[in-house]
């Protein structure tokens, strides 16, 4: 099947570099549609990438669709991946601010295919800590960056912000997508992920819960279903969405997780628990909210089921993956969990480590296997994350 790449042009001088960059990838099956800024028409016109791409070129988010669609999302839909070349700092310093304001920002938001952005601009400009911050902003919701290039510019200065080949670009972006691989190898694997924290009822008011966010267990059922699995993922209450192809089942307790998990135990070839389910419960619910009497409040508390350690006691043939969010000796706790819940391997981490707790984009990991190996990660997005952790699954996977 003909990859669909959307290519973003923004208002810099080297966008002109983007004509050939598109006559590359057509000539490699690619099918395009363009989004040009009201500033890139400045530089080379759309009838001229109309040209080249072999389709209309998109320049006004309030012009006339050419279907009925909602254009901005069928795109985003639609896209394998979005390209921005040139990236202004103009471009990079809104989308990192979540602004959308045209129809390519607009677009962008809506993507959750792999963005990359091939930033051009002078080397003041870039080398400046707000666009560098803005950069790091986006590489952390895992949106690539390919490095501009050092030389002489358009304006006379000699530095980095120069945009690099056509060829380069293309060669590059290549790399990235198959490093996604959005050759879709884990078509036919059906894959069971939990993401997020559970929630454990005190009164009708109040319960018990933790920090976690579900990103993690978000991204990899994302990942998973681009590299072509079918997904379910159990998710507790997180204020996040996922692609339609992925089927969610929402819980709210342990208890509903533990029946969530077991219904579809069967079906699942891969499971991969990322969730943070309530490891206590309050042993009484009060069916009233319990009221301040000015003294102390006792709440005696029970434990849950071991989800991951009742998966581990039948798992049979099938790959069982777990994390160990830990704050102290982390590596000796991961151990312990992997031996004692029967994993093929564990995804460690130690949640006081700036860049690697609950809430944020990114993460820092330890994937420690069953045979003792131990690999050691640099802080990456959690987008990255889920493709190192879906690797190593494909290393267990028996086809």
């Amino acid at each position: 099947m003909k990859k669909h790449l959307v290519v973003g042009i923004t208002g810099g001088i080297a966008s002109y570099k983007a004509l050939d960059v598109i006559s590359r990838f057509k000539k490699l099956g690619f099918i395009f549609n363009v989004i040009m800024t009201e500033n890139a028409c400045k530089f080379v016109t759309p009838l001229s990438f109309q040209t080249i791409s072999g389709n209309y070129v998109i320049t006004d988010m309030f012009s006339e669709s050419k279907s009925w669609e909602v254009e901005h999302i069928e795109l985003s839909k639609k896209a394998d991946a979005f390209l921005i070349v040139p990236a202004t700092a103009n471009f990079i310093g809104k989308v990192a601010s979540g602004i959308a304001d045209d129809m390519l920002t607009t677009a962008v938001m809506a993507a959750k295919c792999p963005i990359i952005l091939v930033p051009s601009m002078n080397t003041n400009m870039y080398e400046n800590k707000i666009v560098q911050n803005n950069l790091n902003t986006l590489r952390g919701y895992g949106m690539e960056v390919i490095e501009p290039e050092e030389g002489l510019l358009a304006c006379g200065d000699h530095g980095k912000g120069k945009l690099p080949e056509p060829a380069d670009i293309v060669n590059m972006t290549l790399e990235i997508l198959n490093s996604k691989n959005t050759l879709q190898d884990m078509t036919g694997k059906k894959v069971l992920i939990t993401a997020g924290p559970t929630i454990e009822a005190i009164d009708p008011v109040r319960y018990i819960t933790n920090h976690s966010s579900g990103k993690m267990g978000y991204a990899l059922a994302e990942a998973a279903c681009r590299r072509g699995a079918e997904v379910v993922l159990v998710s507790g209450p997180v204020n996040l969405s996922c692609a339609e192809d992925i089927k969610k089942v929402d819980i709210r307790s342990t208890d509903d997780m533990y029946e969530a998990v077991n219904h579809y135990f069967e079906w699942a070839d891969v499971i991969i628990k990322a969730a943070a389910p309530s490891d206590f419960r309050p042993a009484i619910f009060q069916n009233s909210k319990i009221k301040k009497n000015g003294s102390t409040v006792n709440i005696e508390l029970t434990q849950n089921p071991d989800i991951l350690m009742e998966l581990g006691q039948k798992k049979s043939g099938k790959i069982l993956v777990g994390f160990a969010a830990e704050t102290d000796h982390v590596i000796e706790h991961a151990k312990e969990k992997i031996l004692k819940k029967n994993l093929d391997f564990i995804v460690a981490n130690n949640v006081k480590e700036s860049g690697a707790g609950f809430k944020g984009d990114t993460n820092i990991i330890k994937i420690i296997e069953s045979n003792g190996n131990i690999t050691q990660y640099d802080i990456k997005s959690k987008t990255e994350v889920a493709d190192i952790i879906l690797d190593k699954v494909k290393e267990y996977t028996i086809e």
